[in-house]
């Protein structure tokens, strides 16, 4: 695979998808307009008080969750790779009237592309997956933080990748495999979009050590990390819904869903 295939393969999938997401149920962007706020409960708590604070989200799509940090009172940030998420945001912004400045930039140039540091770097879920560096992106994330600013990432757990998507109970695939991960599937995790064509990707598993390891490395101090035994959505038939999350049953043996951690920068 050449250097930047992924870029220009995943970036076309993504860049078709922005109006069947914006004009989905899954995103409920009326219900943002309206004033909801697309943010987990987990996130804010951990995070915390965000008003009068500088935060920069990466990979933000078309701007939900960071237009929902402005809501909060964060002054925001968001770059995305994808020009037309990119516009929907600037669109969603001027619609609501919420201040907030996004970038058309790929992930590793948000230093330059942005031009300034930050009280809070946030990664939203789903984020990592597109990235074949981790190291590199975690020196990044360092170089866009203010002293005494923090990262907080919020991720699908990598082990439930492992796992059959029927039941979620066998172990289906390796996690050591750190080669890209190429798909070609038609639609989108959203409804509708069933005839879209650009169904090729190039994914990569990042484990937790992986991750922890990177942000470590360059120079960021872990607050923490949680495991969370819930995720957003049914990626396994056996999952009940249980108010906006998704969980294994009541009895079950569980296993980690998703993730976040907090790390600052001295």
């Amino acid at each position: 695979m050449a250097n930047d295939e992924y870029l220009d393969v995943n970036r076309a999938m993504w860049d078709e998808r922005v109006p069947v997401h914006v004009a989905s149920d899954f995103y409920d962007v009326a219900g943002f307009r309206a004033g909801t706020d697309t943010l987990r409960d987990f996130e804010t708590a951990e995070v915390g008080d965000v008003a009068g604070r500088s935060l920069a989200h990466l990979q933000c799509h078309f701007g939900l969750d960071t237009l929902s940090w402005a809501r909060r009172g964060a002054k925001v940030a968001g770059l995305d790779f994808s020009a037309p998420a990119i516009d929907t945001a600037r669109q969603l912004a001027d619609e609501t009237g919420l201040d907030a400045r996004f970038v058309v930039a790929d992930l590793y140039a948000a230093p330059e592309a942005l031009g300034e540091t930050y009280d809070i770097v946030y990664t939203g879920l789903g984020a990592l997956c597109w990235l074949p560096d981790i190291e590199r992106w975690a020196k990044t994330v360092a170089a866009l933080l203010k002293p005494g600013g923090f990262l907080y990432l919020a991720e699908f757990h990598p082990f439930a990748d492992t796992l059959d998507e029927e039941t979620g109970t066998v172990l289906t695939y390796d996690y050591f495999d750190r080669s890209p991960q190429e798909w070609n599937e038609p639609g989108t995790y959203t409804d509708g979009g069933a005839a879209l064509g650009a169904g090729r990707s190039i994914e990569f598993l990042h484990g937790v050590g992986d991750v922890v390891s990177a942000v470590i490395a360059a120079g960021l101090r872990l607050e923490f990390l949680h495991e969370h035994d819930h995720t957003l959505w049914p990626r396994y038939k056996t999952l009940e819904k249980s108010g906006t999350s998704y969980r294994f049953s009541e009895g079950r043996p569980r296993v980690p869903l998703m993730y976040s951690l907090r790390a600052t920068r001295a």
